[in-house]
């Protein structure tokens, strides 16, 4: 991978926004999906004091194989092998229903790389905060109940992988149970 660490960054920002145009969150207001990747990149460079470039970009590219046409060969083309390895680690198969591919998230959790568990973190958290200013269109309290303890469960197989994100996402989850009234 060759230019500036800030070109790198900005090269995966806009490979991201490219393969996501026309895809929008499934709230009420349609935001544009390229705004979650971009808020987990934050998060993770904010909060987490993320500065590997790698990690950024996997942060900003986490949901490209999953939720769009992109190929890991692809990838690790634009991005390198470990670009690509994060991306995979990350990838939920969905040919699989809902249910399985949340059981197998959080059994996988815990052999995650430690650059994956920062990401997968940061995701979760920029998930919850979601959840009650701009939920998914249909979301019945029960339903944000179940999303928040399946939520918590992943994230206690990844403990230890970084005090402040992990204080976030308490904190975050403490803020959501409460709105929600549990």
């Amino acid at each position: 991978m060759s230019g500036s660490t800030a070109g790198n960054v900005i090269t995966a920002t806009h490979f991201a926004a490219d393969k996501h145009k026309g895809q929008r969150r499934k709230d009420v207001e349609g935001t544009p999906y390229i705004n979650h990747p971009i808020a987990v990149a934050e998060l993770l460079t904010r909060v987490a004091g993320v500065t590997d470039v790698a990690t950024i970009q996997a942060a900003l590219l986490h949901d490209t194989i999953e939720d769009t046409c992109t190929t890991g060969a692809e990838l690790e083309t634009r991005f390198g092998k470990d670009v690509r390895q994060l991306v995979e680690e990350l990838t939920d198969d969905k040919s699989l229903p809902s249910t399985e591919r949340k059981r197998l998230q959080i059994k996988h959790a815990s052999i995650l790389s430690p650059r994956a568990r920062l990401i997968k973190l940061a995701d979760k958290i920029c998930n919850l905060a979601d959840l009650t200013q701009s939920a998914p269109v249909g979301w019945l309290v029960e339903r944000k109940r179940e999303y928040l303890d399946w939520a918590e469960k992943v994230v206690a197989k990844i403990r230890g992988s970084n005090p402040a994100l992990e204080k976030l996402f308490d904190e975050t989850l403490s803020e959501k149970r409460h709105i929600i009234g549990l």
